[in-house]
Formats: C-alpha cells, sequence, structure tokens
C-alpha cells in the first residue's frame, strides 16, 4: 500500500454555515473514514485569516481513491451533499503520496497545523530534499512543542509540488528567538532563491471524524 493524504480546502458562501459543518461532521467526513484504508480524518480551521478557511484531511492508504467504494461515494451524492456542494466557494482538494515521517504519532490530533508547500527547480530538487532531512526538520522538532512533520509529493491537484505538513503544539513558537534562528539560515536563503512556487498556512484544530453512525468529536 502507498501512504498518503487526501487534503481538501473548503469555504462556504455566506449563509448556512451551521448547515455546511452539521454535513461535513456528520455525513461526508464519517463516510469517508468508514472506507477500508482510511486511517484517520479531521478537520481544522484556518488560523492565519486566510481563505479556504477549512481544511479537511484524511490519512490512507492512496489505493483506497481508485476503489470501487470510493466511487460509489463521488457518483452518488445524497440530495444534501449535492447541495451543499454546489453551494460552496471554493473547493480545492489535493493528493498527495507520503516521502517522509519525522516524529511519533500522538495520542491526541495537534492543535495546530502548519501546512508549508513549496515547488523548487527541478534540479535542485536533490538540494532542497537534502536541506530539509540535514538542518530544517533537525532545527524545528529540537523546538518545544514541534511535534512531527511528514513530507509529500503531489499526485493530483493544482498546488506546489511538495508539501511539509507540520504537527505543533502552540502558536507561541513562531515568535521565539529559536524559530526566527531556525528559518534564518544561510542554506534557507540558498534553497529559497531556487522556489519557483510557495504556500504558507496555519489551521487549528476543529474535530475529528468518526465512522457513518457515530457523532463526530468537535471543540
Amino acid at each position: 500500500m502507498t501512504e498518503g493524504l487526501l487534503y481538501v480546502l473548503s469555504q462556504p458562501r455566506d449563509g448556512d454555515e451551521a448547515g455546511f459543518h452539521d454535513w461535513y461532521d456528520n455525513e461526508h467526513g464519517p463516510a469517508r473514514l468508514a472506507l477500508p484504508g482510511v486511517r484517520q480524518g479531521h478537520r481544522y480551521r484556518a488560523a492565519d485569516g486566510e481563505a479556504p478557511s477549512w481544511l479537511a484531511w484524511y490519512d490512507l492508504d492512496l489505493e483506497v481513491l481508485h476503489t470501487p467504494g470510493y466511487r460509489r461515494l463521488r457518483d452518488r451524492r445524497s440530495a444534501r451533499e449535492t447541495a451543499v456542494m454546489s453551494a460552496l466557494e471554493t473547493l480545492d482538494r489535493r493528493i498527495y503520496e507520503l516521502l517522509d515521517d519525522h516524529g511519533a504519532p500522538a495520542a491526541a490530533p495537534p492543535p495546530l497545523l502548519l501546512a508549508r508547500a513549496m515547488t523548487v527547480e527541478p534540479a535542485r530538487e536533490p538540494g532542497f530534499h537534502d536541506w530539509y532531512a540535514e538542518e530544517h526538520i533537525p532545527s524545528l522538532h529540537a523546538l518545544p512543542g514541534w511535534r512531527r512533520t511528514r513530507r509529500y509529493v503531489l499526485v493530483d491537484g493544482d498546488a506546489p509540488r511538495f508539501l511539509a505538513l507540520h504537527e505543533i503544539d502552540d502558536p507561541g513558537v513562531f515568535g521565539t528567538a529559536a524559530y526566527h534562528a531556525a528559518t534564518s539560515t544561510p542554506w534557507r536563503a540558498e534553497i529559497m532563491r531556487a522556489v519557483t512556487a510557495e504556500e504558507r498556512r496555519s489551521f487549528a484544530y476543529h474535530g475529528t471524524f468518526r465512522p457513518s453512525g457515530a457523532p463526530a468529536a468537535t471543540q
């Protein structure tokens, strides 16, 4: 099985936001979590004031996305799901394959996610990966509350090619001198000169999907 990530950004239009959340938390997400090979799913809200305001992400085996069960969910939508999705202002669906994983999974979902996506010049990709492995991730993981970093490559979607998904306990870490030092090195500056597209988003925990028939856990 190929480990991957389904990463979906969405933005409801002004109006029935309560209905949007009820559909997502109690119908849409749980139906996907009930599929074999979908290990966990969570929803996060934007912590950076940017739109789209909502992120749903699922850890899964990428093969799940090609199964009859998953195709049925997409092809035979309920009347409610059709209505809610047609009213979305934004739906940005991305599929990633896992490249590497640093740090142990925690018992509880991370309070904060930092999603950092970049495309670099193809000839510079080996150096980009070396920088992440040899300098950037070790420096970040020396900071208090920096739990885990998983890196992915884009399989499908319109986004920068590489995604680093960081799990963090406290957004206060971004204001520390140690974080500034970790993100201001000469090697990083050299790598950033080769970046041709980038995206930086931060999200705060909203809830965890449960299989169909069980209520979602939210806060």
